[in-house]
């Protein structure tokens, strides 16, 4: 896994200044509504696969172009969540229910939830399968499936979440944990952990340290917490500028950083996490904890594993600038899902959806894709429960940033950016 690839996170900031134009306005006046009820079809102009924050941008922007009944969305879950905001939530700042909208809330009206789950892909024929056999055609397909969380992977994972003192901000089943396994914290180790894969968010693993840190110091337990990230990688941040600032916070707040560890074991019962040395391979350290964050392993979704539209490790194998897909000219791809060799984030979404948007109608023209994608995402950096490193960057791991400020500087302003204003911008604009 690229350096690049790790350091991503879950908010949206150059690509989403064009959100507080007048038009958003006139966006939010629409309001939340339940998605439009059709009867079943086989076949559609737009079909998108996934209904997160990429699926369901998209096919806001294609009912646009192609008209309401023209675009459908396949997605089983009953609810979409802000994900950004669950380091909050594990740091105790939000609560859960702050991240959630119903999925019926969220789909553009006009445009039919097919509540299903994809078993197969078949774009030599345009069409995809669900369950219960339901063939579905289209003219172009979005996918935007997302990345899969493989707790399973560690051992004692996840029944070890029954357990107290574990937490992952990476679930909703589990965020809530890692907030009562901070406020339950008395002295011994606070271990947080970075995977050997991929990640969503992968800012996310240590932005719970900080939290934690601040919490522990705030509530008069730090002088008795030996606080420890564990990353898989060689690096703390894949970006030189904004990796020296961080290396200054771990310094100035005495976080011990151990590098290209993974956690491999969890024996929940003794509170002891097994970490295997990466430039010792088979070599193992075992570490007692007080408080343990899981940052799980990730991969493409099983669906997209062999499948004709991935690439050899199981990615949507698209243009990296124009987020067509290099052998089927009628699939796109968005987000967690593709190989763009850029951050997993909401961020790398937000810039994205724009861009494809632009790819599609050219491609609906019969013309050649100019818009060009340059890997731009952001990752706010929680410091603390009031300051945020706001990093913004491209393909090549170069700051962009949008301020004419010091954005690797601890900025109060930048946290509630991050806090209070990406939410309402996510829901009442990105998503519309």
């Amino acid at each position: 896994m690229s350096a690049v690839g790790a350091v991503s996170c879950c908010s949206g900031l150059r690509s989403c200044v064009w959100l507080l134009k007048p038009g958003m306005q006139r966006m939010s006046s629409l309001g939340l509504h339940t998605a439009a009820r059709q009867a079943a079809k086989d076949y559609y102009e737009v079909l998108v696969l996934g209904g997160g924050a990429g699926g369901i941008a998209m096919s806001a922007r294609m009912k646009r172009k192609v008209g309401a009944g023209n675009v459908a969305v396949v997605e089983p879950s009953e609810t979409h969540y802000y994900q950004p905001l669950w380091t909050l939530v594990g740091g105790g700042a939000k609560q859960l229910a702050d991240s959630a909208r119903p999925m019926g809330s969220v789909i553009p009206k006009g445009v039919e939830w097919i509540k299903s789950q994809v078993t197969a892909l078949d774009p030599d024929k345009n069409c995809v399968w669900l369950e219960n056999d339901r063939k579905v055609s289209y003219k172009y397909l979005i996918i935007a499936l997302g990345i899969s969380l493989h707790y399973e992977k560690i051992k004692g994972l996840p029944e070890g979440f029954n357990h107290p003192k574990i937490g992952s901000n990476y679930s909703a089943q589990t965020v809530e944990k890692t907030w009562r396994a901070l406020q339950d914290f008395k002295e011994g180790n606070a271990i947080f952990t970075f995977p050997n894969t991929p990640v969503k968010c992968a800012g996310a693993p240590q932005k719970i340290m900080y939290l934690s840190d601040a919490y522990l110091r705030k509530t008069g337990k730090r002088s008795n917490a030996n606080i420890m990230f564990n990353t898989s990688l060689g690096v703390i941040f894949g970006v030189k500028k904004y990796a020296d600032a961080l290396l200054e916070v771990v310094k100035d707040r005495n976080l011990a950083v151990n590098y290209k560890r993974n956690l491999i074991e969890v024996r929940a019962d003794k509170h002891e996490a097994v970490f295997e040395n990466l430039d010792k391979p088979g070599e193992t350290e075992v570490h007692q904890y007080e408080m343990l964050h899981v940052t799980p392993p990730m991969g493409p979704p099983a669906v997209l594993i062999n499948s004709p539209v991935s690439d050899e490790n199981g990615w949507v194998d698209v243009d990296k600038e124009t987020l067509q897909h290099k052998k089927y000219p009628n699939v796109f791809g968005i987000g967690d899902c593709t190989n763009l060799p850029t951050s997993k984030t909401a961020a790398a979404v937000a810039a994205q959806s724009g861009v494809l948007d632009k790819t599609i109608s050219l491609v609906m023209k019969n013309e050649m894709p100019v818009k060009k994608y340059d890997g731009y995402t952001s990752c706010p950096l929680v410091t603390d429960y009031n300051k945020v490193i706001l990093a913004e960057f491209d393909y090549n791991a170069q700051p962009l940033e949008t301020f004419p400020i010091d954005q690797g500087k601890e900025r109060t302003t930048m946290y509630h950016m991050k806090a209070d204003m990406m939410p309402l911008l996510y829901w009442n604009a990105l998503l519309k």
